[in-house]
């Protein structure tokens, strides 16, 4: 790792900020359901964070693209998200827990695709390096996700508010800490940003990634559920939420060789294959602990692989001045978008349909990407 990047500072914000994911994503469900909410309203409050994601990221990427500090608005934004977040104390009601995570993601959604693109700038010409850094965003989901399924093995369901509340205060420190990093000008600034996202090939890149986030949201959204109806207890729970991410770690630090070794579109298309079978496994073998835990070491590919190249050919594509902006129409379009179709979609049809069918169609979403995937995309030179 070159001297000169923060990589500790970069590290811990990157920590920070998915042991919340680690305390909200398998847990938040588990709490909406200790309120006595529907399965379709716990589907639309567990979407409201990916819905804000569809442009709220943009707002804030235009800004710091325009001004040139990222840092600057990283750390306005997450201190509103923190005060926002408060409002979870304040009352149980569905509309205004709707209403609190909507102004929570509103600015909370903003923090992480600058700091990618900051991150990215650190590391200049060492891309192959981001894995080292965003290991330790799976290792705070990790230390989050398994230490709260003991805690809450022990404790009431509403502890999970504090612990929360202590990881976006770890955001929040470690924003104050990281550096700018300066974006080196690239021959794509004399274009517009809108000419890029028209491109085939990132117009491909984007649906692709979309319908593999859209399978991946019954999972974020009802597997906790899933696992306690069949009798596993929160600490079991942890442990193979945690399992997925020990084996996304090791995936980010073998994508240097893995990269070297195969295409962008190569390793896309092994990770969309995986999502098949694993969401097929999740679905008919819930009872067969062999299975779940097959189904979570693919994890590795359904997430691990997949994101870093994907966040490679982000960085392919958009550069210079277009850096903060291409981050941000990912996340927009792909967790903002496909994220909120696949968690609204999977609470209307695991009431409608049940657990099995939804995680058939999780399958089935992830199949389409990798159909299009393999027909549509191709990496040109930028």
């Amino acid at each position: 790792m070159p001297e000169n990047i923060p990589y500790w500072r970069l590290s811990g914000f990157y920590f920070s900020h998915f042991a919340f994911l680690g305390a909200f994503t398998p847990y938040w469900s588990l709490y909406l359901k200790s309120l006595d909410f529907s399965a379709f309203q716990i589907g639309v409050l567990m979407s409201v964070m990916q819905g804000m994601r569809i442009f709220a990221p943009n707002l804030w990427g235009w800004q710091a693209d325009r001004t040139g500090n990222k840092l600057r608005v990283v750390r306005i934004t997450v201190f509103f998200s923190l005060i926002a977040y408060l409002g979870v104390f304040f009352g149980k009601a569905f509309w205004w827990l709707f209403a609190t995570m909507m102004l929570m993601s509103f600015f909370w959604s903003a923090s992480l695709p600058l700091i990618e693109a900051t991150t990215l700038n650190h590391l200049g010409a060492s891309t192959e390096k981001y894995g080292r850094i965003r290991s330790w965003g799976s290792v705070g989901f990790i230390v989050a996700v398994i230490g709260l399924g003991y805690i809450l093995d022990l404790l009431p369901i509403q502890s999970l508010l504090w612990a929360t509340l202590g990881f976006m205060i770890g955001m929040f420190f470690f924003s104050q800490k990281i550096p700018e990093a300066s974006s080196p000008p690239h021959e794509s600034d004399s274009i517009s940003v809108w000419e890029i996202l028209g491109k085939s090939e990132v117009v491909s890149l984007f649906a692709s990634c979309l319908l593999m986030a859209a399978a991946h949201g019954p999972y974020y959204t009802f597997y906790s559920i899933y696992l306690v109806d069949h009798g596993y207890m929160k600490s079991s729970i942890g442990w193979l939420w945690g399992l997925g991410v020990i084996c996304e770690i090791a995936v980010f630090f073998l994508m240097p060789r893995i990269m070297a070794r195969f295409s962008m579109k190569a390793i896309l298309a092994f990770s969309l294959a995986c999502a098949v079978l694993r969401f097929i496994l999740i679905g008919w073998g819930v009872d067969v602990l062999f299975l779940l835990v097959l189904a979570q070491v693919l994890h590795a590919a359904t997430f691990g692989s997949h994101h870093a190249a994907a966040m490679a050919a982000i960085h392919h594509f958009f550069r210079g001045r277009h850096q903060a902006k291409g981050q941000s129409f990912y996340t927009s379009l792909v967790y903002g978008a496909g994220g909120t179709l696949g968690a609204m979609g999977g609470g209307y049809a695991w009431g409608a349909c049940g657990p099995q069918v939804t995680f058939g169609l999780s399958a089935a979403a992830a199949l389409i990407g990798l159909v299009w995937l393999l027909t549509k995309f191709r990496l040109s030179p930028c």
